[in-house]
């Protein structure tokens, strides 16, 4: 793969994560500003924002297991142990930010204070995670395959 693609992916993930600190710090503003608005949904803003802080834990997981993955491509090592572990991680954080949304509409819900927008905010999140979960173990079996390959061809030379 061409350097100036994978400068470009590298970038881009780079870019994401400072987005995500932003909305984060953002975020913070936001429900102090909801709360003081809003007081009788002020004993919610700790448990969302918690909530919420916890997500973008595997969030920046994956995000530096996609970082090490183009290293690894980057180097001609794409088809190697480390480039399947990476893409299991990266699958493991998609699911698990799929079910802590899952776990906390759940919970909004039985509080009776799911707004559709949330909801569908939230079902967005759910959606993409899963997809790009699927998408890394659909990535990681076709890796997996070229991996056996390589390794059956090194052996018959």
């Amino acid at each position: 793969m061409e350097k100036g693609k994978i400068l470009f992916l590298k970038s881009a993930i780079i870019l994401l994560g400072v987005i995500m600190f932003a909305l984060c710090i953002g975020l913070a503003e936001l429900a102090r500003y909801t709360a003081k608005t809003n007081p009788e949904y002020a004993y919610l803003r700790y448990p969302i924002l918690f909530g919420m802080y916890v997500t973008v834990i595997p969030f920046y997981i994956a995000l530096f297991q996609a970082y090490k993955l183009l290293k690894y491509i980057e180097i001609k090592n794409a088809f190697s142990q480390l480039a399947l572990q990476s893409l299991q991680i990266i699958k493991r954080c998609a699911v698990t930010i799929s079910i802590l949304y899952v776990v906390g509409s759940i919970g909004l819900l039985l509080l009776n204070v799911l707004h559709p927008g949330i909801f569908l905010a939230g079902i967005t999140i759910i959606f993409t995670s899963l997809v790009i979960a699927v998408f890394a173990a659909v990535l990681q079996a076709l890796f997996k395959s070229a991996l056996e390959i390589k390794e059956e061809n090194e052996l018959t030379i």
